[in-house]
C-alpha cells in the first residue's frame, strides 16, 4: 500500500513540475517575467520533474519486481570461474580473450578500411587515428627519447587493452584489470622492457654499472628497488581499479530498486575516466623507469 502511495505522490509531483515548467516557458517567450526569476522557475521545475520522474519509476520496479532484499556485499579477492567446453577457466581470463577479440576485430576493420585508404591529407577517421598515434609519441618523446617505435607499440598496446577493460566493466563484467594476476603480468612484462631497454643501450656489463652508481655501496639497494618495480606498479593498477569496482558494487547494493540512471552516470567516472587515468599513470611510470634505465 506503501509504495502505491509513493508512486501517487512521485506521479503528482512529476505533473506539477511539468506544469510548472510550461507556464515558466510560456512567462519567458511572452516576457512577462523577469530574467533571472523565470530562469530559476524554469530550473526548478526541471528540477522537479526530474525527481518525480526519478521516484516514480524507483516505485514503478518496486510494484512490478518487489522489493530488492537487502544483505551485504559479497567480495572475492580472486576471480570466480568460468565453466567452458569442460575447462575450468577463470573470468580474468575469459574476459581479456573477449577484450583481445574486441581489439583484434577493431584492427582488422582499421587495417581494411582505413589504413589501406590512406590518403596525403587526413580526413574524418584517418585524422582522429593519426591524432592518436601521434599524440602517444609525442608524448613518448617527451618522458623518453630515443626509444623508437617498438616501445611506442607496446603503449598503445597497454592503453588499448586496458580500455577494453573498462568497456567490458561498463557490462557489469569483472573488468581483468581489478585481478592481480593480470596486472603483475602487465607489470612483468614492463619489467623486462626496462631491462632490454637498459641493455640494449649500455650492454650488460653497463647495465650492471649504472646499478653501482655513484658508489658500489647502493648496488644491493638498486637491485631490490628494481625488483619491486613491477610489484608496485602491479599493486597501484590492481588496488585503484578494484576500489573502482567495489564502489559501484555498493552504490547498486545501496540504492537497491533506485539504482536507475544514477550508477549510469556515476559509473561514467569508475568504469570510464578512472581506468584511462590510472592506464595514463602505469603508461607514464613505465617511460619513466625506461627513461632511467637509458641514461
Amino acid at each position: 500500500m506503501l509504495n502505491w502511495i509513493l508512486f501517487g505522490v512521485s506521479s503528482f509531483v512529476l505533473l506539477i513540475g511539468l506544469l510548472m515548467r510550461k507556464s515558466a516557458v510560456k512567462k519567458l517567450v511572452s516576457g512577462t517575467a523577469g530574467g533571472k526569476k523565470g530562469k530559476r522557475g524554469k530550473t526548478f521545475a526541471l528540477i522537479l520533474s526530474v525527481a518525480g520522474a526519478y521516484m516514480m519509476i524507483t516505485q514503478a520496479i518496486t510494484l512490478i519486481f518487489g522489493p530488492r532484499e537487502g544483505g551485504g556485499i559479497e567480495f572475492s579477492l580472486w576471480p570466480e570461474r568460468i565453466e567452458i567446453f569442460g575447462f575450468s577457466l577463470s573470468e580474468t581470463i575469459v574476459y581479456t580473450w573477449v577484450a583481445m577479440v574486441i581489439l583484434v576485430i577493431a584492427a582488422l576493420v582499421i587495417r581494411l578500411t582505413i589504413v589501406r585508404n590512406f590518403k596525403e591529407i587526413p580526413e574524418r577517421a584517418q585524422n582522429v587515428l593519426e591524432y592518436a598515434v601521434e599524440t602517444v609519441q609525442k608524448y613518448m618523446e617527451s618522458q623518453a627519447h630515443g626509444t623508437g617505435e617498438i616501445l611506442c607499440s607496446y603503449i598503445l598496446t597497454i592503453c588499448a587493452l586496458l580500455l577494453a577493460s573498462a568497456f567490458i566493466e561498463l557490462f557489469r563484467f569483472r573488468a581483468p584489470a581489478s585481478d592481480i594476476t593480470m596486472t603483475f603480468a602487465l607489470a612483468l612484462m614492463t619489467f623486462f622492457i626496462i631491462n632490454a631497454y637498459g641493455i640494449r643501450k649500455k650492454g650488460v656489463s653497463g647495465r650492471i654499472k649504472s646499478l653501482a652508481s655513484p658508489t658500489p655501496v647502493v648496488f644491493i639497494f638498486r637491485v631490490i628497488s628494481e625488483i619491486a618495480i613491477p610489484v608496485s606498479m602491479a599493486c597501484r593498477l590492481f588496488g585503484n581499479m578494484l576500489g573502482g569496482m567495489i564502489v559501484m558494487d555498493l552504490i547498486y547494493s545501496a540504492l537497491g530498486n533506485g539504482s536507475v540512471g544514477i550508477p549510469s552516470v556515476v559509473g561514467l567516472f569508475f568504469n570510464v575516466f578512472h581506468p584511462v587515468i590510472q592506464g595514463f599513470i602505469f603508461v607514464t611510470l613505465t617511460l619513466t623507469f625506461v627513461n632511467e634505465a637509458i641514461e
